[in-house]
């Protein structure tokens, strides 16, 4: 089998590379990334010793895809993957359009030609914002819990969000073109015969991320707190309570690896995938778990209410599981450890990676 990776040398796409070629044998892996975000060099030549093709190119240009090798499937780990793009003045909404939706076509095009299967990295923030915000919570210690003692909406229960739960806008224009790219190419694969998934990710973590505030938020507060940077919880009384759940790339490789070994012509293409209730952690609880790991370091409270912010959202990974037996391998807790391991053997990496 080969395969092609779109952004494989970042850290979503180096690490389901890795793990891939560690689960199948005969495998073949090409990989294509423009090298744009910082620190996605140092990912090449560790790509380079597990045999990855690297190509280097730039999917949002049509011709840069044209002489590529034929795969027999491709995955998109290509994106602008921050909540605040094209608002928060580090690149325009057009330029957001551009890496996430309209290079999308290019790649769809590439698959109609050579009848590759293709996969999908969509994102939670693809929910309703609104919705987010009205959910039923209580504050339980240092985080928010859902409230189930009375009815949840459509698409939420105790295990998380999952697919039936509303997509209205507002959404944040970062997660517009998650949901277009979402209905474009379950279109292409409608329309051309080939198969499509689409996995909606929670948080992806783990050791080497490129962390920023604005996404890779583990790892950033991870590298920051040991680096004595200043942290902030923003919004919802300052509390830090807002939660997310975790996931490392490493599992959601297993899924793909699933996806890919199925030959169902029909039924669901579309799944969340993440940490679930399980794997959640808030901005408190991971603070105090640094705290604990390295030496207290206090954030700010920052009374600020943001656009795009919202206090809860866990993905409910519970369709993945019936469908595939899939299930996430890696606790939160060891991802932290792996991410202050590596942060600790690192100490100039947000300076590497521009966070």
């Amino acid at each position: 089998m080969r395969v092609l990776i779109g952004g494989v040398c970042g850290f979503v796409g180096s690490v389901i590379a890795e793990t891939l070629l560690e689960r199948r044998e005969g495998l073949s892996i090409y990989g294509i990334d423009n090298l744009q975000r910082p620190g996605s060099e140092i990912n090449r030549a560790r790509l380079r010793s597990f045999g990855v093709q690297f190509i280097h190119g730039d999917i949002r240009v049509a011709s840069d895809m044209e002489n590529l090798p034929a795969a027999d499937w491709v995955i998109d780990a290509a994106a602008n993957p921050s909540v605040l793009a094209g608002v928060d003045g580090q690149a325009s909404s057009r330029q957001l359009f551009e890496h996430n939706l309209a290079s999308l076509v290019n790649v769809l095009e590439y698959c109609r030609r050579h009848r590759a299967g293709f996969v999908l990295l969509s994102t939670s923030r693809v929910y309703s914002i609104p919705a987010l915000r009205a959910l039923p919570l209580k504050a339980v210690g240092q985080a928010f819990q859902l409230d189930a003692s009375g009815t949840l909406p459509a698409g939420v229960s105790c295990k998380g969000i999952g697919t039936g739960f509303s997509t209205s806008a507002p959404i944040s224009l970062y997660g517009s073109t998650k949901l277009a790219a979402e209905a474009v190419a379950l279109e292409y694969g409608e329309a051309f015969g080939f198969p499509v998934w689409i996995d909606r990710c929670g948080v992806l973590a783990g050791a080497g991320q490129f962390g920023r505030a604005d996404q890779g938020i583990f790892a950033y507060w991870v590298n920051a707190h040991l680096r004595r940077r200043p942290l902030r919880y923003i919004g919802f009384d300052g509390q830090g309570k807002q939660v997310r759940d975790a996931f490392h790339p490493r599992d959601l490789a297993a899924l793909i690896d699933a996806q890919i070994a199925t030959e169902r012509p029909g039924g669901r293409r579309l799944y969340p995938a993440g940490g679930a209730s399980d794997n959640a952690m808030s901005l408190a609880q991971m603070t105090a778990w640094c705290d604990a790991r390295f030496s207290p370091h206090a954030p700010e409270a920052d009374l600020r209410e943001r656009q795009y912010d919202i206090p809860w959202i866990v993905m409910d990974s519970g369709d993945a599981e019936r469908d595939f037996g899939w299930r996430v391998e890696t606790p939160v807790e060891q991802i932290l450890e792996e991410i202050a391991r590596h942060a600790e053997q690192n100490p100039d990496w947000l300076e590497k990676t521009g966070a």
